[in-house]
């Protein structure tokens, strides 16, 4: 089992957190608000999302007898479908929170003329979740989050490895630095590009009846109604900032995985560029 791979995911998903927030929030409303559960969150599914990636990989090779071989496409992509899905156990929540923080456009001021934030802090959204909607309240938009995510990584991984093995072959070298975050960037739009509608659904869906009465009935309820009200083209409305933002996080989300993970496991002397291959 690859260990290494779960430490490095989670300090590339810290890294990620911080250079993505600002651009994150612009999403929504707000800046910088409500990072510090996030930043806890996404390294851990960072590291959930790696370390299965990684280990797929490792059990789809034994399974067909190529230990140590390169993986074929359709192991990249599955293995990548499966770290997307494993991280909406433990990446749901702290969503959901998130998404709630960011969108409370209430001032904080105590002024008669103002009216109260709802939550007062992270710690507070996600107990007033529970408390009024259930322990299932902080699941909300589960679904789409697992539809977003599965193929959205499998993406991601699949796009990575071929622009790697791409770059590698038409410079006729072998990879380096500036390859490995191009690669990643690159990924991250291409991830993004895929997961943006289901990522529109999934936020409608968590901020739905914070406020207010429920708007939508459920998952197909809100894709039904958000279509006939503003169009098919608002599941794309994001896309834009999402692709703005995808590209420096996973420049620098991939920079920091593969610079410790070859640290990791060959020291000082382990740290350079991989050097990726497909079957």
């Amino acid at each position: 089992m690859h260990i290494v791979d779960f430490v490095s995911g989670s300090f590339a998903g810290a890294c990620g957190v911080i250079v993505g927030y600002p651009l994150d929030t612009v999403k929504v409303h707000g800046f910088f608000k409500g990072m510090a559960l996030p930043l806890a969150t996404v390294s851990l599914t960072s590291s959930v999302v790696f370390g299965t990636y990684r280990n797929c990989l490792q059990c789809m090779s034994h399974a067909r007898g190529n230990v140590g071989g390169p993986n074929t496409k359709l192991e990249i992509f599955l293995s990548g479908l499966a770290g997307g899905v494993a991280q909406i156990s433990v990446m749901s929540p702290g969503d959901t929170v998130k998404v709630r923080l960011q969108c409370q456009t209430e001032s904080k001021r105590r002024e008669a003329n103002f009216a109260k934030p709802k939550y007062r802090g992270p710690v507070h959204c996600l107990l007033t979740i529970v408390k009024e909607e259930g322990f299932l309240g902080l699941y909300r938009g589960a679904v789409p989050l697992m539809l977003r995510d599965g193929p959205s990584f499998a993406t991601y991984f699949l796009t990575y490895t071929v622009m790697c093995e791409w770059l590698t072959k038409t410079t006729g070298k072998k990879l380096d630095w500036s390859s490995v975050m191009l690669a990643g960037g690159v990924s991250g739009m291409a991830g993004w590009t895929v997961g943006t509608p289901m990522d529109v659904i999934k936020a409608r869906l968590q901020m739905d009846g914070a406020r207010e009465t429920r708007r939508y009935k459920g998952f197909f309820h809100c894709i039904t109604e958000t279509a006939r009200v503003e169009g098919a083209g608002v599941f794309f409305k994001s896309l834009g900032i999402n692709c703005l933002r995808a590209f420096p996080v996973n420049m620098v989300v991939f920079f920091t995985y593969e610079v410790l993970t070859g640290f990791l496991k060959g020291g000082a002397e382990g740290v350079n560029p991989p050097q990726h291959g497909l079957e």
